[in-house]
């Protein structure tokens, strides 16, 4: 089973090589990894460059104008020829080199897959600082805003097919509105895997800050209203509670 990896860059020269280089450790060799870079000023493409020929024909990667994140995805996914589909951001890294021979097993019976992620200080990405399991996801769930971690979500790729991809007008949670088509809407056939596959960078482009918590939830509420999904922003508010919750046990359980 072929598995395409689809990787989104913008002067990410800074932390690309790690992305790379945790793709090339992998113990599954039945993969291609497409980068789609949105013309880059920085070192990205030396890297890309550098490490292609590691890869054995096992990489494919274009740079050119885009609009946004989303809309390079969307590049990368139409790209793909892999019978499985997964995102893994030029932040980003696989936490151990079993991820897709994993991802190859366990997807067999269903049309996706999630697992567990974790976030890191940019300058210690040994030390984890926040877990964020999918276990609790389930699908009645979407309507607070909750999700399986996108980056550990591997679909098929005829489901993209059928059900589209990212909708380029959300701006940060574009991620959010695909996942409740798909999962909500469209009832695919899940499997929740109690394994950690990506570690995260903190800072991400829809993790930090109140202004974009806020933009969060304005992309929640269209989301739900474009997919006709009952909701409000009292269900959603409970989901911040949660996450609350779950830091102080990550805490309490670390110290």
């Amino acid at each position: 089973m072929k598995i395409s990896i689809v990787t989104a860059t913008y002067n990410s020269g800074a932390t690309l090589r790690d992305t790379m280089e945790s793709v090339l450790a992998q113990d599954y060799d039945d993969f291609e990894h497409i980068i789609v870079d949105g013309c880059s000023r920085d070192n990205t493409l030396d890297i890309v460059q550098e490490l292609e020929p590691r890869y054995k024909g096992r990489l494919r990667w274009i740079s050119e104008p885009d609009h946004g994140i989303y809309d390079a995805m969307n590049k990368g996914v139409m790209m793909a020829t892999g019978d499985v589909v997964g995102i893994l951001n030029s932040d980003d890294f696989y936490t151990s080199s079993d991820i897709l021979s994993t991802v190859n097993r366990e997807i067999r019976e269903f049309d996706a897959v999630y697992a567990d992620v974790h976030y890191v200080d940019p300058m210690d990405t040994a030390t984890p600082v926040r877990h964020y399991s999918s276990a609790p996801f389930r699908r009645w769930k979407m309507r607070l805003g909750f999700m399986p971690a996108h980056p550990s979500f591997y679909c098929r790729r005829t489901v993209y097919t059928r059900f589209g991809l990212f909708d380029t007008t959300f701006k940060v949670a574009a991620d959010f509105e695909q996942l409740l088509r798909l999962i909500y809407v469209n009832r695919i056939f899940t499997k929740y895997i109690p394994k950690d596959f990506v570690t995260m960078r903190t800072g991400g482009a829809s993790s930090s800050g109140f202004e974009s918590h806020k933009k969060i939830i304005r992309d929640h509420l269209r989301a739900y209203r474009k997919n006709d999904v009952s909701s409000n922003v009292f269900l959603e508010s409970l989901r911040y509670a949660y996450r609350i919750g779950e830091m102080l046990r990550f805490k309490i359980l670390k110290s």
